[in-house]
Parts: structure tokens; sequence; C-alpha cells
């Protein structure tokens, strides 16, 4: 057995009276144990690792991306706003006394002469936001929130509310078209069925595949035709309306086009008007 010669350079750079055989694989000098930081290949001495961690680019550390996403400056405020308003009408409908589910829900009788109801078309959107029962809102904001965020980033926060509420609109005029003139209907579902048809029609035109959510339009749509209790005539009103706004917005993607958008959009509101007055002349 030999022995190492009794050199300087064979005792740690930092600890002299530390015997080492250890280089740092960056500088080549003896590091004793205390003197090693792993690295990704071999070890560095103190200097070296704190170079390194000095030049590496800078990680965020702190919230998961998802959380970034979701509360950062690119976070779909509007559809935070669209769901605590739901939630907020949700409480007051449930406080006996205030009638707060009779004076919003929409029925087509609001807008046809001779049921001895008044004339109160505003409740075509109010009915947007108000819901049968715990389970519905909360299965409507699931939705809301899975569909609505990605399309709030897609097309901005006024293009989406636009889109939000013309899809609603689209869903009672279906209910006044479509239903019994008595028929009550309350929830987002038509608004949010708009979402589907908008999501379906962009992903299209981005060249993307639509065919689970197609599938899922499918069991939805087909879950309101079969059981009691669902206005499917929302749901096909709204997904139909969706289409039709999306469809305006890639359309008109430029901006010089923005005023022909909102003509557009604008023609949609009165076109749905006109429809929902037909059932009233005949």
């Amino acid at each position: 057995m030999t022995t190492a010669p009794d050199s300087p350079d064979n005792y740690c750079y930092r600890h002299p009276g530390r015997q080492s055989f250890v280089l740092c694989q960056r500088c080549g000098r003896t590091i004793c144990p205390d003197c090693q930081v792993q690295a990704a290949v071999g070890v560095h001495c103190v200097e070296c690792a704190r170079r390194d961690r000095a030049s590496a680019p800078r990680v965020n550390r702190g919230r998961p991306a998802f959380l970034r996403n979701l509360t950062g400056s690119d976070a779909p405020v509007m559809t935070y706003i669209l769901i605590a308003i739901c939630v907020v009408v949700y409480i007051l409908q449930s406080i006996p006394g205030l009638g707060v589910t009779a004076a919003l829900q929409f029925a087509p009788v609001y807008v046809m002469p001779g049921y001895g109801a008044p004339f109160e078309p505003w409740r075509m959107l109010t009915a947007v936001f108000t819901h049968g029962g715990i389970l519905h809102l909360l299965l409507n904001m699931y939705t809301l929130f899975i569909f609505g965020s990605g399309l709030e980033r897609l097309l901005g926060r006024w293009r989406y509310l636009a889109l939000f509420l013309i899809s609603g609109f689209g869903g009672s005029v279906a209910v006044v078209l479509l239903a019994s003139p008595l028929s009550a209907v309350v929830g987002a579902s038509g608004a949010i069925f708009g979402l589907m048809g908008a999501y379906f029609i962009i992903n299209r035109h981005l060249g993307g595949s639509s065919v689970q959510l197609l599938i899922l339009v499918a069991i939805n749509l087909a879950y309101g035709f079969f059981v009691p209790g669902i206005s499917w005539q929302a749901h096909v009103g709204g997904i139909v309306a969706g289409a039709v706004v999306a469809l305006i917005y890639v359309r008109t993607r430029a901006i010089r086009q923005r005023n022909l958008q909102i003509a557009l959009l604008a023609v949609v509101v009165v076109v749905l008007g006109a429809l929902s007055a037909l059932p009233a002349l005949t």
C-alpha cells in the first residue's frame, strides 16, 4: 500500500488542517466534506456553487403557476364577477319573504300579451343569474369557471361578457319560441351552452380537435331532453347564439373591423329581440 505525498494540495483550501483528495469540478481546488456542494455532475466548492446560483435564471418559487393564472394580471376577472353575482343572488333567493326568485325568473308570458302578466322583458337576462337549488348553482358555476376562464383570456373581458349575455338572451328567446307560455325558467345554463358553442367555433378556427367537446355538449343536450324540469330550449337557444357570436368574432378579428364587429353584435341582439316578439304577432 502506498501513501500520497504530504503536499498542501492534498488539504482543503478552506480548512488547511483537513486532508482530502476530492477536487471541485469547476476550479480544481481540494475540498473537504464540509465544503462540498453537490452539483449536477460531481461536486463544487462553496465559491463556485455561489457563483452558479447567482448566474442561474431566476425561478419564481412562490405560488404555483395555476394559482398565478387565477390571481395575477391575467386572471379571469369577469368570470369571477359573473360567478359572484350568481352566488349573491342565490343567497338572496334563500332568504324567506324577499321573493327574489319570483321577481327575477322568466316565463314567455312576460313578453307575450293576452296572459295578464306585466310586460317585463328584462327578465330574459335576470333569470340567467337566478338558480333553482344549490346543486343547480354549483354545477353551473363550475362549468362557467371551466369554459369562461379560457374564453375570457382569448376574447378579452368585454367581448367575453357580450358573448355571455347574448347567449343567455338567446336561451330565453328559444324558451319563448319553443316552450309553454307559462313555463318559468331560471339558471345560467343557456349562457353556459353559448360558451360551449363559442368554444367549438373558436377551437375549429384555430385548427384544434373538438371531438371531446362535441361529446360533452351532446351528453348535456340529451340530458336536458330526457330529464324533466330542465329547459332544453334554453340550452339550444344559448348554444346557437353563442356560436353565431363566436363566428362574428373570428371573422372580424382585425382592429380596423372593430366597428363592424360591434354593429354585427347589435344586429344579433335586434334579431333575437324580433324573434322573441314573433309569438305576440301570430
